[in-house]
C-alpha cells in the first residue's frame, strides 16, 4: 500500500475528506495563485493540546471549527503520545479541547473528521479503544457522540467479528432520522471490511460485507467517508480489490445490495482511491486516486451515472503536488478543491511539503498554497471545508510551532485558513 506511516513522518490512514459538495469537468497546468492569504489559526503543541490532526474539519453556523487529533490529549496510550483529542477552534483562533481519549472504553486514536447535527452534537469514530477484550487489549474501535459540553457517549464498540472492526477510521454520515453509516477496514467473516449502520439506540447492523481480500472483485479495504443520496443509497471507495486490485467505487442500496460502479486498472487509469467521492446534482461522482495517472503521482477523476470514468487531472509530482489522499470538495460554480500530501514548490526532503489546489471547469489546476514545513505546517492529508465567502479551512499533520512537545524535527500540525 502507498499510504505512508507515522515512522516516515505521518500516518495518513485511509481517511479523510468529509465530502459535502457538487460538480465539474477538466486538464493540466499548475500556476501559483495570486492574492491568496494563508493564516495559521492554531498550531498544536502536543501534550494535552493534541498532536497530528489527520482528519478534516467541520464548521458550524457561527464559524467555529471542530476536528480531531490522532495523538496528544491527557491519555497514555501504548504509543506514549497520548490517545487523541476532539477539539474546537473558534473564530479568533482559540482552541478548546472538548475531549481527551483515554484508550479505554471511550476509544483511542480518532483518525477521521467529525460531523455535526443541528443541536451541536458531534459524531465520529476511533481506530482503537472501546471493547478492550478485542485486539489484544487495545480495542477494535468505536462510534461516538459528543454533546456541545464535551460529554462523550460511545454509541458502539466493535468486536472484530461479523460486525467489523480494525480501523473504523473513515468517520460517519448521518440521515434525517439520526442513523449513522460508515465503514470498517477490517472484520466481517472475510476480514475484508464492512459497511455498517448504527441506529439511535446504538444497535449496529452490517449492511454489506466485502468478500474477497486483495483479489475480491467487490472491493477490499473501504476507505474515505461515505456519502448518501436522497434515496438512501450509500457511495464510497475501496483502496484495493476490484478485478485489478487497484480499488473500486461502490454503491450500497437501502437493502444492502452492493454494486461496483467502477474498478480501477492502475497505470494511467489511476489506482487506490482512498478519499471517498462527492456527487453533483446530475449524479456524477468526483474523487481522487493517490496513485496512477500519466506520471504515477495521482489523479482527480469523474465517474458519470452509467459508470464511464474521465481523468480530470494528472498530478506530475512537482509544484502541482503528488499523493492526493483526501478526495475533493466543490463550489456552486463547479470548481474542485483539494489537498496533496506531498509535492509543491518547496522541497521537503525531496518530496515537497504538500499543497492546496483548485481545478476549474476547464481542467486548469491552480496551486493555492504550497506548504514550507515551517510555522505554516506540512503534509495536509485531510480534505477541506469551504464557507459562503469562499474561504477554505483545513489541517496539516506536521510542523507548525517549533517549540512544541512533538519531535525535535517536526511540529505537531496546524489548523489553517486560505482567504481568496
Amino acid at each position: 500500500m502507498r499510504l505512508v506511516s507515522r515512522t516516515t513522518r505521518i500516518s495518513i490512514s485511509a481517511s479523510c475528506a468529509f465530502a459535502v459538495a457538487l460538480m465539474v469537468g477538466f486538464t493540466a497546468s499548475a500556476p501559483w495563485a495570486r492574492g491568496q492569504a494563508f493564516t495559521v489559526l492554531h498550531s498544536f503543541k502536543g501534550g494535552t493540546d493534541g498532536e497530528s490532526p489527520v482528519g478534516g474539519l467541520v464548521r458550524d453556523a457561527a464559524g467555529n471549527l471542530y476536528g480531531t487529533t490522532e495523538y496528544g490529549g491527557g491519555g497514555t496510550c501504548f504509543t506514549g503520545d497520548g490517545c487523541g483529542t476532539v477539539f474546537k477552534v473558534d473564530t479568533t483562533g482559540k482552541e478548546t479541547v472538548l475531549h481527551s481519549f483515554t484508550g479505554g472504553a471511550d476509544g483511542a486514536f480518532p483518525l477521521a473528521g467529525l460531523i455535526l447535527d443541528a443541536a451541536g452534537n458531534l459524531y465520529g469514530t476511533t481506530e482503537y479503544g472501546g471493547n478492550l477484550a478485542c485486539n489484544s487489549g487495545v480495542g477494535c474501535g468505536t462510534v461516538f457522540k459528543m454533546d456541545p459540553t464535551g460529554k462523550e457517549t460511545v454509541l458502539y464498540s466493535f468486536t472484530r467479528g461479523v460486525d467489523g472492526a480494525g480501523k473504523p477510521g473513515t468517520g460517519v454520515v448521518r440521515d434525517a432520522a439520526g442513523n449513522l453509516y460508515g465503514t470498517t477496514a477490517d472484520g466481517g467473516p472475510f476480514y475484508s471490511g464492512t459497511v455498517f449502520k448504527v441506529d439511535t439506540t446504538g444497535k449496529e447492523t452490517v449492511l454489506y460485507t466485502f468478500t474477497g481480500g486483495w483479489g475480491g472483485t467487490d472491493g477490499f479495504l473501504p476507505s474515505g467517508a461515505l456519502i448518501r443520496d436522497a434515496a438512501g443509497n450509500l457511495y464510497g471507495t475501496t483502496q484495493l480489490g476490484g478485478n485489478y486490485s487497484f480499488g473500486t467505487v461502490f454503491k450500497v442500496d437501502s437493502t444492502g445490495k452492493e454494486t461496483v460502479l467502477y474498478r480501477f486498472r492502475g497505470g494511467s487509469n489511476g489506482d487506490e482511491p482512498v478519499g471517498g467521492v462527492i456527487m453533483d446534482k446530475a449524479g456524477n461522482l468526483y474523487g481522487a486516486t493517490q496513485g496512477g495517472g500519466t506520471s504515477y503521482n495521482g489523479t482527480v477523476f469523474k465517474l458519470n451515472p452509467v459508470g464511464n470514468k474521465t481523468v480530470l487531472y494528472n498530478f506530475t509530482g512537482g509544484a502541482d503536488g503528488t499523493l492526493p489522499v483526501s478526495g475533493v470538495i466543490a463550489d456552486a460554480a463547479g470548481n474542485l478543491y483539494g489537498t496533496t500530501a506531498y509535492g509543491g514548490s518547496v522541497n521537503c526532503s525531496g518530496d515537497g511539503c504538500g499543497t492546496v489546489f483548485k481545478l476549474d471547469k476547464t481542467g486548469k489546476e491552480t496551486v493555492l498554497y504550497s506548504f514550507t514545513d515551517g510555522a505554516d505546517g506540512a503534509l495536509p492529508t485531510a480534505g477541506l471545508v469551504r464557507d459562503a465567502a469562499g474561504n477554505l479551512y483545513g489541517t496539516a499533520v506536521d510542523s507548525g510551532d517549533s517549540g512544541s512537545l512533538c519531535t525535535i524535527v517536526y511540529g505537531c500540525g496546524v489548523v489553517f485558513k486560505i482567504t481568496p
